[in-house]
């Protein structure tokens, strides 16, 4: 069993205390959707019952980051911004527990994620790091949003994911070992440099030293050359293997980021990392530091409130590949999974828990006649993922179909989910 696979309990239970007189009550949400190039166009309108404009809808924010900021809903126009509300009441939005740990501002994203094709290849900077980054950029006049900019806040970011669909991914380095066996009858000059920082150094140091020849490889001039003679090796032995072997999947997933991303030396770095295949209700913890990519797939994410994207490659975006060297953990480890607990009876719930404290996944198949209570206190974000939900409270009760969601300030104390449905929670535990 993963070490992070360990028995939990939520923090509190659904009678810990009353709902605070005269707080906040239930709060709709309308969210906003980010248009990346690599979304997948049907998802998200799917999950939203909307029809599909051809937009690449990448993910649905359900949160308060000031980038894009969810909206509590109001009849005839835009209603308030979450992270106003959030700023301006935070006892009641937050609770004392979480506004004295966090400050005024909710401390998670949570997100629907749609991948039709790869996310760049990329890192999340750890909080000194964070800090650091952001304050340097700023003394150095790159204002909020602007394109070069690397550093949009300065808080950490890790993250967690559970897939809704087969879910594909890199994340983390393989062993020195490991790497140098899927060399094995590639050439080119790319490879050549690999091979040689790991036969040099079958260590950490050769790992990032194998992945900074392969990331410096965007300033040559003859990058696409290389490029193009290392993933022709590739192909070649995928070729002469049907397919089949233990060099395959790493072969098959060279062979598609280079078509993504022609002259990309990011479809190399992927052979350095391990790849991941998770199938729906399975989850995978990435901590600050960890270099991934997200390759295909629908899930729910659930991150630090920080919008901090590190790039190297695999992108039309800005790479900024020195942070991504500074900030990123070399160290060989296999993906990290969250610890779960299930619960339950004919409705089933299952916690999502990463080692950080501001984020944890509840998941809820409710059944009629079975409701299901959820985190007690702190500011809980409920999405229905399918279904017809009812959201109850101390201070009320709210209907959410397929695609609706809420914002459940402390205020409202303990949360209970009934209906026929199947919900998301994100919360602080």
């Amino acid at each position: 069993m993963d070490a992070l696979t360990a028995r939990t309990t939520l923090r509190a239970t659904p009678a810990a205390r009353a709902p605070r007189a005269g707080g906040l009550p239930l709060l709709p949400l309308d969210n906003p959707v980010r248009a990346y190039d690599w979304g997948s166009p049907t998802r998200i309108p799917d999950l939203l019952g909307r029809e599909p404009d051809g937009t690449p809808a990448a993910e649905l924010w359900l949160g308060a980051h000031p980038a894009a900021p969810s909206r509590v809903r109001a009849q005839g126009g835009a209603g308030r911004r979450l992270d106003d509300l959030v700023g301006a009441e935070p006892h009641d939005a937050l609770g004392r527990r979480v506004a004295d740990r966090f400050g005024p501002r909710l401390p998670f994203l949570l997100k629907v994620l749609a991948a039709d094709r790869a996310l760049s290849l990329q890192v999340h900077p750890r909080p000194h790091l964070a800090r650091a980054g952001y304050h340097r950029e700023t003394r150095d006049g790159l204002p909020a949003g602007h394109p070069r900019r690397s550093f949009h806040d300065d808080q950490h970011k890790p993250e967690m994911i559970v897939a809704l669909s087969p879910f594909e991914a890199l994340a983390g380095f393989r062993s020195p070992r490991s790497v140098a066996g899927l060399l094995d009858g590639l050439d080119g000059v790319l490879v050549d440099a690999v091979r040689a920082a790991l036969a040099e150094r079958p260590s950490t140091a050769g790992v990032r030293s194998a992945t900074e020849a392969l990331v410096a490889a965007r300033r040559s001039p003859s990058c696409a050359a290389d490029v193009a003679a290392a993933v022709g090796s590739v192909a070649r032995r995928h070729r002469a293997t049907g397919g089949s072997g233990p060099t395959a999947r790493a072969d098959a997933t060279v062979l598609d980021l280079a078509e993504q991303h022609p002259g990309d030396p990011g479809a190399l770095v992927s052979l350095l990392l391990n790849r991941v295949t998770l199938e729906p209700g399975e989850a995978m913890y990435v901590p600050a530091g960890e270099v991934h990519a997200y390759l295909s797939g629908f899930g729910v994410e659930v991150m630090a409130a920080s919008d901090n994207v590190l790039r190297a490659g695999l992108t039309t975006k800005h790479v900024d590949a020195s942070a991504l060297l500074e900030c990123a953990s070399f160290a060989p480890r296999p993906p990290a999974r969250p610890a779960t607990l299930v619960s339950g009876g004919e409705s089933v719930v299952v916690t999502y828990r990463a080692p950080v404290e501001e984020f944890a996944l509840t998941f809820a198949d409710v059944v009629p006649g079975e409701p299901v209570a959820l985190a007690a206190d702190g500011p809980r974000v409920v999405l229905a993922l399918d279904g017809d939900a009812t959201v109850l409270t101390g201070s009320g009760e709210l209907r959410l179909r397929r695609g609706e969601s809420c914002f459940v300030p402390d205020s409202a104390g303990p949360l209970t989910v009934d209906g026929a449905a199947h919900v998301v929670c994100a919360w602080v535990p």
